[in-house]
Order: C-alpha cells, then structure tokens, then sequence
C-alpha cells in the first residue's frame, strides 16, 4: 500500500488544482479577503484585490507606452516617406545629367543627415566617361558591387569606395549601395555603388534593416540612367 506522503502535494498539484477548477473560489470566497501578497514597490502586504489592481496598473503602462511608440515610429516613418519624396522630386527635376551623381550624394547628405557620401559610375556613354565619378573605380570593387544583392550595412574594414568620401578616416560605419538597372535583388551587374558613412558606429549597423536604403538605391539608379 501507497504511503499517502510518499508522493506530497507540490505548488504545481495546486496551482493545477486551481486552474482546472475555477469555482473553487466562488465556493471559498472568504479566502481572497485573507489572501496577503508583498507589493513589488514597497515592502508592505497587500490583499489579493489590490495585487491584482497593481498588476491590471502595469499592463495599461505598457500598453501605453507601446503605443506611444507605435505612433512615435508612424510620425517618424511619415517625415522619413516625405523625404524620399522631396528627394525624388530633385531628382526628376535635374537638367544637367553631368551634375547628376553629385546632386544625389549631396542631396543625400542633407535630407537624410548622412556626414558623408559618395558615388561612383561606371559603363556610362562617352561623353561622361571623363567625369570624377566615372573615375578611379577598380575591377575589383566593380565585382564586390555586382555580388551585392542589397544594401551592405557595417563597420568599416577598409573597403575601397571608403576613398571615394571626403574625409575616409572619419568613416566608421557604412551603408554600401549597389546601383544597377532593375530593383535591388536583381542580377543584373552593378552601375555603380554609393556609399554612406558616419562616425557613428551604430549609425549603420549590420542588424540594420535595409528596405529604406534599397528604396534609394533604386531611384539613384533610375535617375543615373541618363548617362548611359
């Protein structure tokens, strides 16, 4: 015979109890009066009720703080969208396709809050083929452009388009766009590769999301169709 304390009752038995019995405390409602609990914010006993109300309390906080953050990222989203517009704006509107490489990176630069930003393009028609731009690109740095299916967002380790910027030594973290006809993600060779740089090194983290940058991408390089 089973010794009835070879087996005690374990605070799971009774909390599984509980759960598989929910009129057990319509049945025993005088217990939730003597039910005490410690108050996470003082060290003060506090009835079952009131525990609950705490805890009811902190919840609403942090709905409320998720939504503040909803609508903060919605407010921040729809300044960002402007942006791009008026950014694409200033690119349709460019007369001159010799200004145009340079009109991008430093439109970049001032929409976007981005210290520094450079441009290279290559395969374009003769006529542009004496450019700055056009300039001073590696075949090397052509094929890491063309195995880039979409932005590259790092540290800087000494990439080749880090000399295309100003001030190369100020450069810690980078966003590394590919241009190429068609979307980001196709596998069409690259046209060329901006290059975003920040001393920031979280500015451009490698957890980063990159639909935004590969949104840029797209109407630089659709934009830069003109000079080929």
């Amino acid at each position: 015979m089973t010794h009835p304390f070879t087996n005690p009752i374990t605070e799971d038995d009774i909390a599984n109890y509980l759960g598989n019995t929910p009129d057990f405390f319509e049945r025993h409602a005088e217990l939730l009066a003597t039910v005490h609990l410690t108050s996470p914010h003082s060290n003060r006993a506090v009835s079952l009720q009131e525990r609950q109300a705490e805890m009811l309390r902190e919840k609403i906080k942090a709905l409320e703080h998720r939504i503040m953050d909803m609508i903060r990222n919605g407010n921040e989203n729809v300044i960002l969208s402007d942006k791009l517009l008026r950014w694409a704006r200033g690119l349709f509107l460019a007369a001159d396709p010799l200004r145009l490489p340079g009109q991008i990176a430093d439109e970049i630069a001032q929409h976007f809050s981005v210290p520094q930003v450079g441009i290279k393009v290559w395969g374009v028609a003769p006529e542009f083929a004496d450019a700055d731009f056009a300039q001073g690109v590696s075949e090397d740095a052509k094929l890491f452009a063309s195995s880039l299916m979409e932005p590259f967002c790092g540290v800087n380790t000494g990439f080749e388009a880090v000399n295309w910027l100003p001030n190369p030594l100020a450069a810690t973290s980078l966003a590394i766009l590919p241009l190429r006809s068609g979307p980001v993600g196709s596998t069409a060779p690259a046209l060329g590769l901006l290059v975003l740089a920040s001393p920031d090194a979280q500015r451009f983290s490698s957890t980063m999301g990159t639909d935004f940058l590969a949104r840029i991408a797209e109407l630089a390089s659709a934009a830069l169709a003109r000079l080929r």
